[in-house]
């Protein structure tokens, strides 16, 4: 018997790439029902024809909801009778945030915590928040926002845990590979447009996670969480130069431009900082990252000898295992989308 069976599912931001992943994972499974809670009613009408045309037994647990983490009451109404909520509704793109940081404050930080007070207030059991390796050390709107974001939700989780009531919780992890707006689909779109592919700084590096990666993330949250926790999985990274070769290696060498950093980009990025590393539990291939339990009351806190408030150093794409062109290759393999434009070149 799975922790699912027979509950109701609501997934924000539903019709993206994590909550497409999701229902992979989840479609076939005891689960009663999941409800896609979007904006999008073009992308909402796209998924539900694919599902009954793949799916048509299981396609009727879906359930859409059109409306938008801004808007409380929208998000309240698809709260009802919700057992589980998984939050990954956000605006994501680093230049778009930076030239419109209030969209990304609507979005990330208010929507986030509407969703939260409808899911405390409707009874919903437990929350699992997706934030991103932005929000640590931010540089920009996005991170910032994020950052922000995941203040909201410890904040939150402290409220129902007195309450005793909804567990919320929070993930955080790197590029998920072929997400929306993700570098892969444009190096390959790219290299089948016959232009160069588009590097901003060879030796900046990232994370490399793929979708099904994110979900389980997500699910192993879901398993262990106590109030406030954070969840970050253990990965490795590639430098950006190598991860176009590697495209560059499956798809075709159509050249390489370098056009320079854009808004608000690091050369590499941070998934646990020094600070939140002295909390952190390793649990194999997770950490967890207990919440501050301190309050306001700082004076019972005062101890004799050196305070600890940083660890020797964060968990950076810099100092994970960093994967050659050779392994950034297998790595890129385990999405779904290259093996399906790889299919597409050879049956053309």
């Amino acid at each position: 018997m799975s922790a699912f069976e027979g509950k109701t599912l609501l997934i924000t931001g539903g019709t993206g790439s994590f909550g497409n992943t999701v229902l992979k994972h989840f479609l076939e499974s005891d689960i009663r029902e999941i409800r896609i809670f979007s904006r999008d009613e073009k992308k909402q009408d796209d998924m539900r024809h694919l599902l009954q045309a793949k799916h048509p037994d299981a396609a009727k647990k879906v359930k859409f909801y059109i409306g938008n983490v801004r808007n409380a009451q929208s998000i309240k109404d698809a709260m009802y009778g919700v057992d589980y909520v998984f939050h990954a509704a956000a605006l994501k793109q680093v230049p778009s945030c930076d030239f419109f940081p209030m969209e990304a404050v609507r979005t990330n930080i208010e929507g986030t915590d509407n969703m939260l007070h409808a899911a405390i207030e409707c009874g919903v059991k437990k929350v699992v928040c997706l934030s991103t390796d932005k929000a640590a050390y931010p540089i920009n709107a996005m991170g910032i926002s994020k950052a922000m974001m995941e203040r909201v939700i410890y904040a939150n989780a402290r409220v129902a845990a007195e309450r005793g009531g909804t567990i919320i919780c929070c993930t955080r992890y790197g590029n998920v590979m072929c997400s929306r707006g993700s570098v892969i689909p444009l190096f390959i779109d790219q290299i089948k447009s016959g232009n160069p592919i588009t590097i901003t700084d060879p030796n900046m590096t990232r994370f490399l996670m793929n979708l099904d990666e994110a979900v389980e993330l997500v699910r192993f949250a879901f398993d262990h969480a106590n109030p406030g926790d954070l969840f970050i999985q253990k990965a490795d990274a590639s430098t950006i130069g190598d991860l176009a070769k590697a495209v560059q290696r499956l798809f075709g060498d159509s050249g390489t431009r370098i056009i320079g950093t854009r808004h608000g980009e690091k050369l590499f990025e941070t998934l646990m900082t020094r600070e939140e590393k002295l909390r952190a539990e390793d649990m194999g291939h997770y950490y967890r990252v207990a919440a501050d339990s301190r309050d306001l009351n700082y004076d019972k806190y005062i101890v004799n000898g050196d305070v600890h408030t940083l660890a020797d150093e964060s968990y950076t794409s810099h100092n994970t295992k960093r994967l050659d062109i050779e392994g950034t290759i297998k790595k890129i393999l385990t999405t779904d989308y290259v093996q399906e434009e790889l299919n597409g070149i050879r049956h053309n």
